[in-house]
């Protein structure tokens, strides 16, 4: 069925912090959320937006963009694009679909009077009914109500298809005109399908077509943040307006440090020493020293993190000066800092010092790491098995002398690029070797 829970659902209040429940709504990127006009009622009133389902994030204010009151009469467009007074980039937004079929089995969630803390309801696309969509319910039960204006309408998720986001619910009809649903003979919901609301709004229009995320990207910066054993070193390319770049912002809080191409030298030394605890004295020698002015001090007692920490440093190549910020990268590689690199296009300027200054010497330092892991690993196996003494097994570290020999010829490799590509290969064997000898401990015990 997918995730239970949705950081990007929405439940909204008038007034203040604390206010009446009024409606429902969508987060689409980590400043921008929709729901109904109707619910906002003025194109200029502040609304506040809770992650109903995600008590970790803090409620926020938010007010209509420019050019984001998408109204036009009772039967038409109803939808109001919100932009938050403070992002939110440790939600994830929701996947929005312009796709949209008749039967497509679909629910929504939303704050009716006495359910605050959400209700669900699910119906089927029904047929058009001008700018809306009708949906379908069994029962005048499932028909929605005052407090679903602005909830997402989404897909079932089936056979390992993600939930999608289809439309906004933005009102309900019978034909008795009763107050409820249930008082009427028949009863309908309806929603404005994002197709349409893109139609209506460029900036939405940008955040749904097929391009607005890179979700692969994505995943493997969020695995690298993880995983202390990914390379200690990444380059990317993401270009300024791409999908990578809209994904990248949503997981640029996961940096202890983040820097942007041109912010300046000095800036970026202070920011990295923060993380650690510097007397004054030590700071001040490591802060010169980041910046070539003097020798590397000796280390500061207590000033290394316990942890490694990450830098990111977005858009490299829009740096005036990318040599000495690219030495000063290599100092903080000498203090075990990890580094995510992009530049807005592949070979932009300082992309070659990038990659043999700071990636492949990274990498290198890597494999070496990981093969003294691995000699240790196969010896404490020996060990255990009793087998060390036996002149006639051979190496006890048979597996390990064979990535050397490979960690060997690649120092021979005389071209940069397959260089770090059998670099790469060696490092993802030496992580798979690891791994078995992880899980074959585990399962001895």
């Amino acid at each position: 069925m997918g995730e239970l829970r949705a950081d990007w659902r929405l439940r909204l209040r008038r007034e203040d912090a604390h206010g009446p429940v009024c409606g429902a709504g969508v987060l689409v990127d980590q400043h921008t959320a929709l729901t109904c006009a109707h619910v906002v009622r003025h194109p200029d009133a502040t609304m506040w937006l809770e992650f109903a389902e995600n008590g970790e994030l803090e409620p926020v204010a938010a007010r209509v963009m420019p050019g984001g009151w998408l109204r036009d009469g009772e039967r038409g467009a109803d939808v109001a694009v919100l932009r938050l007074d403070s992002p939110r980039p440790r939600a994830r937004p929701a996947p929005l679909e312009r796709r949209l079929t008749a039967g497509l089995e679909v629910y929504a969630t939303g704050y009716a009077e006495g359910f605050d803390d959400g209700m669900s309801l699910w119906g089927r696309i029904g047929g058009a009914s001008g700018d809306r969509v009708q949906l379908d319910s069994l029962t005048k039960a499932q028909v929605v109500r005052a407090g679903f204006s602005g909830a997402a309408v989404c897909t079932r998720p089936r056979d390992g298809a993600p939930t999608r986001v289809v439309g906004l619910v933005v009102s309900w009809r019978g034909d008795l005109g009763a107050p409820l649903p249930e008082e009427n003979r028949l009863a309908f919901s309806y929603l404005v399908p994002v197709d349409r609301i893109a139609e209506l709004s460029p900036f939405v229009a940008g955040l749904s077509g097929p391009d607005a995320w890179d979700h692969g990207f994505e995943e493997r910066v969020e695995r690298w943040f993880d995983d202390p054993d990914e390379e200690p070193v990444k380059i990317s390319v993401v270009p300024p307006g791409s999908g990578k770049e809209r994904s990248l912002g949503h997981l640029l809080h996961r940096a202890d440090v983040v820097h942007r191409g041109g912010d300046g030298r000095p800036r970026l030394a202070d920011h990295a020493l923060g993380v650690g605890s510097f007397p004054v004295g030590a700071y001040l020698a490591h802060w010169e020293w980041l910046l070539g002015t003097r020798s590397r001090p000796a280390p500061a007692a207590g000033a290394a993190p316990a942890r490694p920490v990450t830098v990111v440093v977005h858009g490299l190549d829009e740096d005036p000066q990318p040599g000495p910020l690219i030495e000063l990268l290599a100092r903080l590689r000498e203090l075990e800092f990890r580094l995510l690199l992009t530049f807005r296009r592949e070979g932009g300027a300082g992309w070659a010092a990038a990659r043999d200054d700071l990636l492949r010497p990274a990498l290198l330092d890597h494999a070496d790491a990981l093969l003294g892991r691995l000699e240790l690993a196969e010896f404490g196996n020996a060990v255990r098995r009793g087998v060390v003494a036996s002149a006639s097994l051979g190496s006890v570290t048979e597996t390990a002398d064979l990535r050397r020999a490979e960690r060997r010829r690649i120092d021979g490799v005389p071209d940069p690029q397959q260089q770090l590509a059998r670099l790469r290969a060696l490092v993802r064997t030496l992580r798979t070797d690891l791994n078995r000898h992880d899980t074959a401990h585990r399962e001895a015990r």
